[in-house]
């Protein structure tokens, strides 16, 4: 169960949808590098989105899914939200 700023991801959401990001990113053939570039996003931020250890705001899982060319609903149905 990840802590994310003093609240618990007990139901892996979080994880969930970094499972996703990560699978669609690797499908799109791009780096994690690549990504977060591409999404205007720190590196190690990035790393901490696909391993469910940050929370995404709304603007970064637009950012991230514009840039995978999805929509952002695609990543929420990949991950089962």
């Amino acid at each position: 169960m990840a802590r994310i700023a003093g609240h618990h991801d007990t139901d892996g959401q979080l994880i969930r949808l970094g499972i996703a990001i990560r699978s669609k990113r690797k499908s799109a053939g791009l780096s994690q590098e690549a990504l977060a570039d591409a999404a205007g996003i720190d590196r190690s931020h990035m790393g901490k989105i696909e391993r469910g250890e940050r929370n995404v705001t709304f603007l970064n899982l637009s950012r991230i899914a514009a840039a995978i060319q999805l929509r952002p609903s695609e990543l929420l149905t990949e991950a089962d939200l």
